[in-house]
């Protein structure tokens, strides 16, 4: 079974605003960064539930380790039940907290 992809606004700006802080200091590892952020979401696309439970109740709320350097980033997500995940947060793990 696949599951479709989709991302929420802020999951998109969540992207855009660790994009530009890694550019600026280094453009290469921005891009590089971003290449195996984009090979993660194959993962979601067909295991979701492989993925570590969130710090909550919800079994459909995971999240995505995604391994980059010496830390990487934390994508939070939900599964839903047609067939559907949604990427609602992502940050560094090195960040307290989603945005």
């Amino acid at each position: 079974m696949s599951f479709r992809l989709r991302f929420t606004e802020e999951a998109l700006e969540d992207l855009k605003r660790l994009y530009t802080f890694t550019a600026e200091n280094d453009p290469a590892s921005a891009e590089n960064a971003f290449a195996r952020i984009a090979k993660a979401w194959e993962i979601l696309e067909e295991f979701p539930f492989s993925c570590r439970r969130a710090e909550c109740p919800d079994p459909f709320l995971r999240e995505l380790v995604i391994p980059f350097g010496s830390a990487g980033y934390v994508a939070l997500f939900e599964i839903e039940a047609d067939e559907v995940v949604t990427v609602l947060a992502v940050r560094h793990q090195r960040e307290d907290d989603y945005h």
